[in-house]
């Protein structure tokens, strides 16, 4: 799995750009390294989405290693439903992931955002 997440805001009409693009990559002789991508139609939609405390959420947890919602809530200072509510959002996207002891953590060493006009 790679461990960069490229965030992209950008029309849903680049996404076919990005699909010819890795589709020539795929028909070379090497295969290509995989890479995660999350787009987003606008910077709102993004910014709706990665809500600072979001973002906030992502950080602590780099650097706290993986925990469960409820001591992630206590580091966070938070409330454990708004805490919960969060994690199920991000675990949707592919920004966090749950190892087997049914704890949360970061699924990426960074995150690149690339904002078109």
């Amino acid at each position: 799995m790679p461990k960069t997440l490229y965030i992209r805001v950008s029309a849903p009409a680049d996404a076919l750009d990005r699909f010819e693009a890795a589709w020539h990559l795929a028909s070379g002789r090497a295969v290509p390294a995989p890479l995660a991508i999350l787009s987003f139609a606008d910077l709102p939609l993004l910014a709706k989405t990665l809500t600072p405390a979001r973002w906030e959420l992502l950080k602590r947890l780099a650097q706290a290693g993986p925990q469960s919602v409820y001591a992630l809530a206590k580091l966070l200072e938070r409330d454990y439903k708004n805490v919960h509510t969060d994690v199920s959002r991000m675990l949707e996207l592919g920004l966090l992931e749950k190892n087997a002891g049914n704890q949360v953590g970061v699924a990426w060493q960074a995150i690149r955002a690339e904002l078109r006009l």
